[in-house]
């Protein structure tokens, strides 16, 4: 396979790379580096949503009819790269990857006109409602039900691990509309406003001490039928396709590969206690040497992805791969930043956010500040999206026909 660039796309980086530098804020830059989260608060991602908006580039998955940017699949590669070397931070994926598409693939003319300008312009926050209390992994085993009353659903149940639940205006959900037949064939894929009686939010705080994720109580919470996407008993072909690009849809390896570089500059000068710089150490540098070869490997493995998107086919179970690789990887990349910071990275600060000026001091640098709690958050990767388990086992069915 051919992984050289065109002129053209070489033509098209030269443009992401300019735009990147003239108005991408060094303010983001500092907050995206700062944040030890998952994922980035609103006030960082939705500036730079607005930015990429104005461009015109915000929504570059999407269908160019859509409201989309009609790049290829390289361009969305080059773009999510050189955002990741920048250090830009990382947009809210609820709602411009994930139900977007979804309402692009699914929803009727009339869905698509009510709810895409709002995903676009970043005036509807979007969160996902899919794993339930004993129905993660097992997610068919859902129980969250909604009946029909008139022109409404009513909706009661609950969702766990609901990201920014607390910022969203709006949640995407699969519930249980029929209970006679399989558990697959009973799900709906419904759309619900999150401002009314019938939704009550219940904070989650992770063991950094951030809070992402929440619990979400529905009781005879109501949507109109008309928010439902595709039809009764669709909703499980509708998710499978939600979570090829939930667990596949951006590329790791750039940040991964970034993130190894200033480890592997930040070594050199890091004193290991016992003999000079801790680049001096043979075992750590192994661990960071082998880091970035997997971290290498992955991103042929992602651009082999990308030539048979170029193709016009499906990446299908291909993204469970990089999905597993990403996480793992990362978490070794975490290991070894709190190990090469040594005591420094210890600190645990509960204030939040740890930038602007209200930010604390950190005990030696923003670097070490932030270990920690990336770290204690990144061990979650392994499971949210699909544990490590559940991607093997796809692997292994679809890919290996075992």
């Amino acid at each position: 396979m051919d992984m050289e660039f065109s002129p053209e796309d070489l033509a098209f980086r030269e443009e992401v790379r300019s735009f990147l530098k003239e108005e991408l804020p060094e303010s983001l830059r500092d907050g995206a580096r700062r944040t030890p989260g998952v994922f980035v608060e609103p006030d960082i991602g939705l500036e730079w949503h607005r930015i990429l908006y104005e461009k015109g580039w915000v929504a570059y998955h999407w269908p160019k009819e859509d409201g989309g940017t009609g790049w290829s699949p390289t361009q969305k590669f080059i773009f999510e790269k050189e955002c990741a070397l920048a250090g830009a931070p990382g947009l809210s994926i609820l709602g411009l990857r994930l139900v977007g598409p979804v309402i692009c693939a699914f929803g009727t003319p009339e869905q698509k006109a009510r709810f895409l300008p709002g995903i676009l312009s970043g005036t509807d926050y979007w969160c996902q409602g899919y794993s339930e209390p004993g129905s993660g992994s097992d997610l068919a085993s859902l129980k969250t039900s909604a009946r029909v009353e008139g022109d409404e659903y009513v909706v009661n149940g609950s969702k766990i691990w609901t990201t920014h639940a607390h910022h969203a205006n709006w949640i995407f959900a699969l519930v249980r509309t029929n209970t006679e037949v399989k558990k697959q064939a009973g799900i709906t894929f419904l759309l619900l406003p999150m401002d009314q009686p019938g939704i009550e939010i219940s904070p989650i705080l992770s063991m950094s001490g951030d809070h992402e994720v929440n619990q979400v109580f529905f009781s005879d919470a109501k949507t109109s039928v008309d928010n439902r996407i595709g039809e009764e008993g669709q909703g499980w072909s509708i998710a499978k396709f939600l979570l090829e690009n939930e667990r596949g849809g951006s590329c790791f390896a750039p940040k991964l590969l970034q993130t190894i570089e200033e480890l592997e500059h930040l070594s050199q000068e890091q004193p290991s206690g016992v003999n000079g710089a801790i680049a001096h150490d043979p075992r750590f540098r192994d661990r960071l040497a082998r880091a970035k070869l997997e971290a290498e490997a992955l991103e042929v493995t992602e651009l082999r992805i990308l030539a048979e998107l170029a193709k016009g086919r499906s990446p299908g179970p291909q993204t469970s791969l990089t999905k597993l690789l990403g996480a793992n990887i990362g978490q070794e990349v975490d290991t070894l930043r709190l190990e090469l910071l040594g005591y420094d990275a210890l600190q645990l600060p509960m204030d939040r956010p740890l930038y602007g000026n209200e930010a604390p001091e950190p005990v030696g640098s923003p670097l070490a500040q932030i270990a920690m709690g990336k770290y204690l958050n990144n061990r979650a990767s392994t499971i949210f999206g699909g544990s490590n388990e559940v991607q093997k086992n796809i692997i292994a069915k679809t890919v290996l026909g075992l």
